[in-house]
C-alpha cells in the first residue's frame, strides 16, 4: 500500500468537498426555485463533466493554465502561483470535474421541499438567507450528504484529469489512482491489487449509502 498516495488522495478529496458543497448550494438553490434566461444552458454546462472524458477537461486545463498560457503567466508573475503539476491545480481540476455530482443531488433535494413550507417561513418574516439556514438546509440534508459522499469518493478515485493536470510527482500530485497505474506499469500487481481492492470496497460502501439516502429522500417527498 502506497500510504503517501492514499493520504494525498484523502487530502485532495476533503479539500475539494469543502469547496464543492458550499458552491453547489449557491448554484443549486436558484436552479431549484427560480426561472431565468439561459437556465437550461447553465444546467447543461454544469452537467458537461458527466459526459466529457476527464482527460479532455484535463487537456483544456493544461493548455489554459500552463506556464506558456496567458492565465498561467499572470498567475506566476503576480501571485507566484503555479497550478499545473501542483497540488492546487489538482484541487481546481477536481472541483470542476465534480460539480455535477455536488449540484444535482442538492438541487433535487431543494426541489423536494414543499412550496407550502417555504411560503409559511416567508409569512413568518424570514428573509431569504434566514430561510435558507433555518428551513431549507435542514430539510435538504439528505441531498447534501449524498453530494458529499459522491464527491469525496469520486475525487478519491479520479484518474484522467489528475494525470493530465498533475502527472505523477510523489507527495505532490501522485494520488492513489496514479499509484495503481504506476504499479501496473512496473508489473507490481500485488500492490496495485491491494490499492484497487481498497477503492472497490469504498465504492461499494459509498453506493450503498447514497442509495439509502435517495430512498429516504423519496419517502420525504
Amino acid at each position: 500500500m502506497d500510504w503517501q498516495s492514499l493520504w494525498l488522495s484523502i487530502k485532495l478529496a476533503a479539500i475539494s468537498v469543502l469547496i464543492l458543497i458550499p458552491l453547489a448550494v449557491i448554484i443549486a438553490r436558484p436552479l431549484a426555485y427560480e426561472r431565468f434566461p439561459g437556465k437550461s444552458w447553465l444546467e447543461a454546462l454544469i452537467m458537461v463533466p458527466l459526459v466529457l472524458p476527464p482527460t479532455v477537461i484535463g487537456y483544456y486545463l493544461l493548455v489554459s493554465l500552463g506556464s506558456d498560457s496567458f492565465i498561467g503567466q499572470l498567475l506566476q508573475q503576480y501571485f507566484d502561483v503555479q497550478l499545473v503539476f501542483h497540488f492546487s491545480g489538482l484541487v481546481l481540476a477536481s472541483v470542476l470535474v465534480n460539480i455535477p455530482f455536488a449540484v444535482q443531488p442538492i438541487q433535487r433535494s431543494f426541489e423536494a421541499i414543499p412550496q407550502e413550507v417555504r411560503d409559511a417561513s416567508a409569512c413568518c418574516g424570514m428573509g431569504r438567507l434566514k430561510q435558507l439556514f433555518r428551513v431549507e438546509l435542514p430539510l435538504a440534508w439528505p441531498g447534501i450528504l449524498t453530494a458529499l459522499v459522491l464527491c469525496f469518493s469520486h475525487v478519491l478515485g479520479e484518474f484522467g484529469v489528475v494525470l493530465m493536470m498533475g502527472g505523477s510527482i510523489a507527495g505532490e500530485t501522485k494520488t492513489i489512482s496514479i499509484a495503481i497505474y504506476d504499479n501496473v506499469q512496473a508489473f507490481d500487481f500485488s500492490a496495485a491489487g491491494n490499492m484497487s481492492l481498497l477503492l472497490l470496497l469504498f465504492a461499494i460502501s459509498t453506493l450503498a449509502l447514497t442509495t439509502a439516502l435517495s430512498r429516504r429522500m423519496e419517502r420525504h417527498r
